[in-house]
């Protein structure tokens, strides 16, 4: 399944509940459930290292999946694909690379 796939289907789920029209609304659901997920994931790695363990890969892949899902209907409300958040993305990283790869002037 592609990137564009998944976030296809999920625009196919029903919308946060709230007003309707309100994006700030929507906005504010999906951004703190991604936050949420996030915070998931990192209290999975954290505990594993607390524990002297290492991360269980199926614990994570299923809270990145929910990550996934929450970012990619945050860009579906926000107006923007996942495809263009990741070129985006990319060519800032690739920017931020490239300067710091250049030797300082004197």
């Amino acid at each position: 399944m592609t990137l564009d796939d998944y976030a296809a289907w999920a625009a196919t789920l029903p919308a946060p509940k709230g007003p309707a029209g309100d994006l700030d609304g929507a906005l504010a659901y999906l951004g703190l459930g991604l936050a949420g997920e996030a915070g998931e994931v990192a209290d999975l790695i954290k505990t594993a290292l607390r524990d002297g363990r290492p991360a269980d890969p199926a614990a994570l892949a299923d809270e990145l999946g929910d990550v996934a899902y929450d970012w990619v209907r945050l860009c579906a409300a926000a107006g923007v694909t996942p495809q263009d958040v990741l070129a985006g993305s990319r060519a800032k990283i690739a920017a931020r690379v490239s300067a710091a790869s250049r030797p300082a002037s004197a």
